[in-house]
């Protein structure tokens, strides 16, 4: 695929997100923010059997942040919790296929860094070592 379609793939997810919206009965939940460009995401989790079951979201911001978030929903749906909560931002980035700048990167993975978040919290989940014992998602 050339980069028009990845594109147009991102619009896409923008422009009709997928599980967007609550999801009642949550087993996880945090929530992150990017105050510099106003990116927010709330996610929410379902858990079954130490796998993701379902995964929600809600939030406003960027194109890429929401987009992002809404291809995060379904790479991660009945992944199992530890694989979920390992992965690297890369694998975000490769769903989007997309060049982007340093600060559009914070955009993109600002969904992946609160889901680790969440399932740190529900599930005791490592989170990356380089956040130290930072228990939310707020990048500067």
């Amino acid at each position: 695929m050339d980069d028009d379609l990845y594109r147009e793939n991102l619009m896409d997810h923008y422009r009709h997100p997928r599980h967007h919206g609550a999801l009642e009965g949550a087993d996880a939940e945090a929530e992150g923010q990017n105050p510099l460009c106003g990116d927010q995401v709330t996610v929410m989790v379902r858990l079954e059997d130490g796998r993701i079951g379902e995964m929600r979201f809600t939030g406003h911001g960027c194109a890429v942040s929401q987009a992002a978030t809404s291809m995060l929903t379904e790479l991660v749906a009945g992944m199992p919790v530890e694989e979920a909560a390992a992965l690297p931002s890369q694998a975000i980035l490769d769903e989007l296929a997309i060049p982007l700048s340093a600060m559009r990167v914070k955009c993109a993975v600002l969904g992946l860094g609160t889901l680790k978040v969440a399932l740190h919290r529900a599930a005791g989940t490592p989170l990356p070592a380089e956040w130290g014992d930072a228990d939310e998602i707020v990048w500067s």
